[in-house]
């Protein structure tokens, strides 16, 4: 029976993200959240979900003692982040006027209003971006199967991810700016939007994943 660990660290909806799991997984498969590092370290897979402040997300980790387990769980297994959970596996936040991250990765959480782009731009857009918005896919990667190009998913954030390595890059989304919305790399996959609130695409990225071996 295989198992999946989404990592309650005090900051998300997991039972949306639970709820959706329990939907499209295989009969048999356990899906549990825990802040329980063994459990983590034991799972077959692990879900990192977030939602609300870096500075608060970071500090809920070490608070929980959890940050040194979800760097190894992302080494060593399928790993899903979303949404603030994809944002604090960047090294630094501007959010709150800067907060260090996991530094899992190499690249930048930004402010959408700090791009030049929006900044200097007539379009009238509205902060945080809330509602149903295109994925386009940059790379192959089995989370996409059976996603159609530019399906769209829901977002909710005022920042965005912006990576060193462009070759981390896998879905981009354009709002004001075109902006890196999904990474990949190795055992890891995180994405911006909830994809527990995106209707059927959403349901099939986690579907995807539940049955990833964790390979590109």
């Amino acid at each position: 029976m295989s198992s999946i660990a989404i990592v309650d660290y005090g900051m998300g909806n997991l039972r949306s993200v639970s709820q959706a799991l329990k939907h499209v997984a295989a009969d048999g498969t356990r899906i549990e959240i825990t802040s329980d590092r063994q459990h983590i370290l034991n799972a077959d897979k692990v879900v990192f979900p977030g939602q609300g402040a870096a500075r608060d997300c970071m500090r809920s980790l070490k608070e929980y003692d959890l940050v040194d387990v979800v760097l190894q769980a992302s080494e060593e297994k399928p790993f899903l982040g979303i949404c603030m959970g994809m944002q604090v596996l960047m090294q630094t936040s501007a959010e709150n006027d800067g907060v260090d991250c996991l530094g899992k990765f190499s690249g930048q959480v930004k402010r959408f209003k700090d791009a030049p782009e929006i900044a200097n731009s007539e379009e009238k857009l509205t902060f945080p971006q809330m509602g149903w918005n295109q994925v386009f896919q940059t790379t192959d990667h089995p989370l996409w199967h059976s996603i159609d190009d530019a399906a769209r998913f829901y977002f909710v954030h005022s920042y965005f991810v912006s990576v060193d390595d462009p070759s981390l890059s896998c879905g981009e989304t354009e709002y004001g700016i075109r902006y890196t919305s999904a990474i990949a790399k190795d055992s890891v996959f995180a994405i911006q939007c909830h994809p527990e609130k995106s209707a059927d695409d959403g349901l099939q990225l986690l579907k995807n994943f539940t049955q990833w071996d964790g390979k590109a």
